[in-house]
């Protein structure tokens, strides 16, 4: 019988979501999650956290709240609440944002524009990294051309399990000018260490120095150092240099919004017009990939956040 998909191999499963389908289906009364990071109460149940539980219920009862269609790029609130959450609120960056979906979306719109607009700059990601960031890129990239795309710069010091600064910055050095590098903005995943604040402003040099693009990986806001405003100190740092960048925020881990998938995607520009048209670009690239986005996460996150910027 003649057939279309004949010539398909299986594909290995991915390894981290494995990990919890072997968890949930072996019956050792014993056995612990080390997969997925996600908030478990005592009884290795999923926790939502109370505030969420809080604000479901008055979304629930709020008649004026429908499922119509968001805009392509999500809800202005949400991503107006997500891009000041990171930037602060005396942020004078010129900025735009695309709400995505989640952390993996925000990395492949931007993986998407930038093959568009640095169709021939590498992307250099740290030794190690997290895993999806290889795939996102190599998705973007053809067939033979995937070893010399992706790079690595390296993060770790095998010695003493802390940063390699030394490699790190030497390797930024002789990046390629226009370069693309992927940055974890706090809590490297996954290792969980940090450049210091010293060590950033080093990096942000070489960075104008060498005239580099920055993409920072933001999926842990808040759990580095307990203050959400301390974990963005890298981020802002480089908005305060003027330089150009995007932001991939994720709030799967910090607002437990897991299944949600709410992503913010910030584009700091030179100008308030740059990030603009930069915005249209990723609309046009966003349509075709989800339309767009879900509502419930954003509205979950805006009225969370909300708050929190109120009192802060």
């Amino acid at each position: 019988m003649s057939t279309f998909f004949g010539n398909l191999k299986k594909k290995e499963p991915d390894a981290v979501f494995n990990i919890t389908t072997m968890y949930k289906n072996d019956n050792d009364r014993d056995k612990v999650n080390l997969g997925v990071g996600a908030y478990r109460d005592e009884n290795d149940r999923p926790w939502v956290l109370p505030i969420v539980r809080d604000i479901e219920k008055k979304m629930a009862a709020n008649e004026s709240l429908d499922h119509e269609y968001l805009p392509i790029w999500g809800l202005q609130s949400f991503c107006d609440s997500a891009t000041e959450l990171m930037l602060g609120s005396q942020s004078k960056a010129k900025v735009s944002s695309i709400q995505c979906l989640s952390g993996t979306g925000s990395i492949r719109l931007a993986a998407a524009f930038l093959k568009q607009v640095l169709p021939d700059s590498p992307i250099y990601i740290s030794s190690p990294t997290w895993g999806n960031h290889r795939n996102i890129f190599l998705n973007e990239c053809r067939d033979d051309e995937k070893e010399k795309k992706i790079k690595e710069y390296p993060y770790i010091n095998r010695d003493t399990y802390g940063l390699d600064f030394e490699g790190m910055i030497n390797a930024l050095k002789e990046a390629p000018e226009r370069s693309i590098i992927v940055l974890h903005a706090c809590a490297h995943n996954p290792t969980g260490v940090d450049p210091t604040h010293e060590q950033w402003k080093e990096i942000a040099a070489v960075v104008q120095e060498r005239n580099l693009f920055p993409l920072f990986d933001a999926a842990y806001q808040g759990f580095a150092t307990g203050d959400p405003d301390e974990d963005a100190w890298s981020v802002r740092q480089f908005a305060n240099l003027g330089i150009e960048f995007f932001v991939a925020q994720s709030f799967a881990k910090n607002f437990g919004l897991y299944n949600e998938r709410a992503g913010n995607l910030i584009v700091v520009a030179k100008t308030g017009l740059q990030a603009e048209i930069v915005l249209t670009h990723l609309s046009a690239l966003a349509r075709p990939m989800w339309s767009n986005p879900p509502n419930h996460g954003a509205l979950l996150h805006k009225a969370i956040s909300s708050d929190f910027l109120t009192n802060d």
